[in-house]
């Protein structure tokens, strides 16, 4: 059998030649890039490097913020089980971080039975800093009559340490000095006195 072409196809001679010509006046060589593929090449190896060496240890720093964010919340709230949920941010990095969602709800919570057995829902070192801005005189009279039923709170349940009554009496001491004396009585005017005589 003999390949005969189609009647169509003995018409487009003229047209095929043309394209011909034109493929061969492109250029041989298409570069998807403005580089010079020995220039792309190194750059690969270098990205290749850096992301085998940067990405690991940046997920590792990520992993680890992420993991302290409870302690860190715990530590700016004043929470008296700080250290309780700082070992729980450790072991929820031991973990793989199955612990992790218990330390954040844990950092957030109120400690209710805290105050119910303590007197109060602060951490010591709230009252150490309160009694430092009161020695200071950041503190309004009201506030430091709050923060001293506080720790007369914590007294009466038995719980106070020597530096919450260190913090007691320097918030009292600072309540005195902002309080003023008490004005003496009037004196008595000269002319009634004059009078009387």
């Amino acid at each position: 059998m003999k390949f005969q072409p189609s009647a169509p196809a003995r018409g487009h001679g003229a047209l095929s030649v043309i394209a011909t010509l034109l493929a061969g006046a492109a250029p041989t060589a298409a570069h998807a890039s403005f580089l010079p593929p020995e220039l792309m090449d190194k750059a690969a190896t270098y990205l290749a490097w850096f992301i085998l060496i940067a990405v690991p240890i940046a997920g590792i720093v990520l992993f680890w913020l992420v993991h302290i964010l409870p302690e860190k919340i715990a530590h700016k709230r004043h929470h008296p089980q700080k250290d309780a949920i700082q070992t729980l941010c450790l072991l929820s990095l031991v973990f793989g971080g199955l612990l992790w969602p218990i330390a954040w709800l844990w950092a957030y919570t109120k400690p209710v039975s805290y105050r119910l057995a303590y007197g109060t829902d602060k951490a010591d070192e709230y009252f150490e800093h309160m009694a430092e801005k009161a020695r200071a005189g950041e503190l309004p009279p009201a506030e430091m009559r709050y923060i001293l039923d506080e720790l007369d709170a914590i007294a009466t349940r038995g719980a106070m340490s020597l530096e919450l009554q260190h913090a007691r009496t320097t918030i009292e001491t600072a309540i005195a000095a902002a309080t003023p004396a008490p004005l003496p009585p009037p004196a008595p005017p000269a002319a009634a006195a004059q009078g009387a005589a």
